[in-house]
């Protein structure tokens, strides 16, 4: 019977006590990184949350690995950020934001932390038409004439001497962060100066709020539960007084 020679014993247990060595190593490192991860976005989700106003601190998740090394060279490769209920600025004609979700690619922070700056982004923000309600002093609902080319919504107030009165209005962009409600359409049982004050009440211009500078309205969309606007943009910039 042939057995292993003492050296050759000690050798293999020497490459295990390297292997079991290394693989502690790359689990303090993972562990290490990760905790580089969510400090990163503890740090971010703050600094969100206390520029914006927000009663709750948002969802943050740092992409790519390792987080150790993006944040040694400044620039972290993706970053989303989930957040609710983000209220409206304290001038008028603007809108409150349900949800948004934004995508942000080469992350970089300015040398004072006051702006965070994105090669590119992508962002989702929703608007309940409950929110959209108390924006326009209207009953928001979904309009069933909306179609995907001509997005509307269906709208209903209470006028003197007449009662609740309904009407519908098209939903359309309006410039980089604004949308506008136009085409309205009012029923022809109105006498002629009641249709004229239902539309001058209803038609008008809106700025989403809270939405970082460099982000573009592309398109609007309207379902059952609310409006839903696409936005995108490059060199996208995050202040921390952009509700100022």
């Amino acid at each position: 019977m042939l057995r292993p020679r003492p050296v050759a014993g000690r050798a293999l247990r020497g490459w295990r006590k390297y292997a079991v060595a290394a693989v502690v190593l790359a689990g303090l490192g993972v562990a290490g990184d990760r905790a580089a991860a969510a400090w990163t976005e503890h740090r971010t989700a703050d600094a969100f949350q206390k520029a914006q106003g927000l009663k709750s601190a948002p969802h943050v998740e740092v992409h790519g690995f390792p987080v150790l090394t993006q944040l040694a060279g400044g620039t972290l490769d993706r970053v989303d950020i989930e957040a609710s209920d983000i209220p409206a600025g304290r001038d008028g004609g603007r809108l409150p934001i349900t949800t948004l979700n934004v995508e942000l690619d080469r992350l970089r922070r300015s040398a004072d932390a006051s702006e965070a700056h994105a090669a590119s982004a992508k962002a989702t923000a929703f608007v309940s038409y409950q929110d959209l309600s108390k924006a326009l002093g209207f009953e928001i609902g979904y309009s069933r004439d909306s179609t995907k080319a001509e997005p509307r919504v269906a709208a209903t107030t209470t006028l003197p001497l007449v009662g609740k009165v309904g009407a519908s209005a098209r939903v359309e962009v309006a410039g980089d962060r604004a949308l506008a409600l136009r085409s309205v359409k009012v029923g022809d049982d109105l006498p002629k100066a009641m249709r004229t004050l239902v539309t001058g009440m209803l038609e008008r211009e809106l700025k989403l709020d809270g939405i970082p500078d460099g982000l573009a309205l592309k398109s609007l969309t309207t379902t059952a539960d609310g409006l839903t606007a696409t936005l995108s943009g490059e060199d996208v910039t995050f202040r921390t007084d952009a509700r100022a």
